[in-house]
């Protein structure tokens, strides 16, 4: 059998191109968990199946593929179905496939995990304004358990596979708790400040759950990466509102606290876990290494 090495310089391009199929087919089933988890539904059963009731055939269940053909349309009813389907199996394609080529395989299949719950806990979030514990505090669980079993994903690489362990294990621990931990104040000391809950509990779970992954220094990232991405965030909606005069399309998810759509203005309430993510995953893949040499730079200075 030829070693995985040099069958990857043989072929450079299979295990690329199977990162991206197998992660969509990850996404068509993350399409389910979105849809059924804030419903307490079943994952497994019954099988996808149409709003009409009727079962999806396997060949009209092709990530990307069958919703190009059919259109966006039902075959057995011709209802419409939403473009987020083939863009929730493309976006985890593209992230999977990313997650290869920049990282070693261990830590890229640690990173499919993590995504795929990024990706979950965000269309969720839009949807519903919630984060299932499933996706905080499972995934806090899981990150843990994950740099134990593979120190590389705290940068642990050394001879000792048990002390690296340890260290990775201890890393974690401590994303899962400082990051928690700070978001926990900053939502206490906002919440004192405005007069009414600024964050919601979920999203502290969350932090510490990209913690748990990314260390300390990722869950701080992801609380400042995020108000970054909100803030643009918040801006273009706002400008698409004023200008086109369409709430949904401007803030679809903005609502009162009595769970009514509202206007985009200062003070309505908009999901910050899909801004969290969107950090999250950006220090994860792209931006760790430079994070981390800058810390290193400022504590040097002092």
């Amino acid at each position: 059998m030829m070693p995985y090495a040099e069958f990857a310089a043989a072929f450079p391009w299979f295990f690329p191109l199977c990162a991206f199929v197998f992660g969509a087919c990850i996404g068509s089933f993350l399409n389910v968990v979105i849809y059924r988890v804030p419903k307490e539904e079943s994952i497994v059963t019954p099988g996808s199946h149409c709003g009409c009731g009727q079962p999806i055939r396997w060949f009209d269940n092709i990530p990307m593929l069958s919703w190009l053909l059919l259109r966006g349309r039902a075959r057995c009813c011709g209802r419409p179905f939403s473009i987020r389907y083939p863009f929730v199996e493309f976006l985890t394609g593209v992230l999977f496939l990313v997650c290869w080529l920049r990282l070693p395989p261990a830590v890229a299949i640690a990173g499919w995990i993590f995504v795929s719950c990024l990706i979950a806990a965000t269309f969720i979030d839009l949807d519903h304004m919630i984060i299932p514990d499933v996706f905080t505090l499972g995934l806090g669980v899981f990150g843990v358990l994950l740099s134990v079993a593979i120190p590389a994903l705290h940068g642990q690489a050394g001879e000792y596979f048990m002390i690296d362990s340890l260290r990775a294990g201890t890393a974690s621990v401590q994303g899962l708790l400082i990051g928690s931990g700070l978001v926990l104040w900053i939502a206490l000391l906002a919440e004192v400040i405005l007069k009414k809950e600024a964050m919601g509990f979920g999203d502290v779970k969350f932090v510490g759950a990209i913690g748990a992954f990314c260390g300390w220094q990722g869950a701080i990232f992801a609380v400042f990466g995020g108000a970054v991405v909100g803030t643009v965030w918040f801006a273009l909606a706002w400008a698409w509102q004023k200008i086109t005069g369409h709430k949904s399309a401007a803030a679809p998810r903005a609502e009162t606290p009595e769970g009514e759509p509202t206007e985009l203005a200062f003070g309505a309430h908009v999901p910050f876990g899909p801004m969290l993510a969107i950090a999250g995953a950006a220090y994860f893949l792209f931006f760790r290494g430079a994070v981390l040499q800058w810390m290193a730079d400022v504590s040097f200075l002092f």
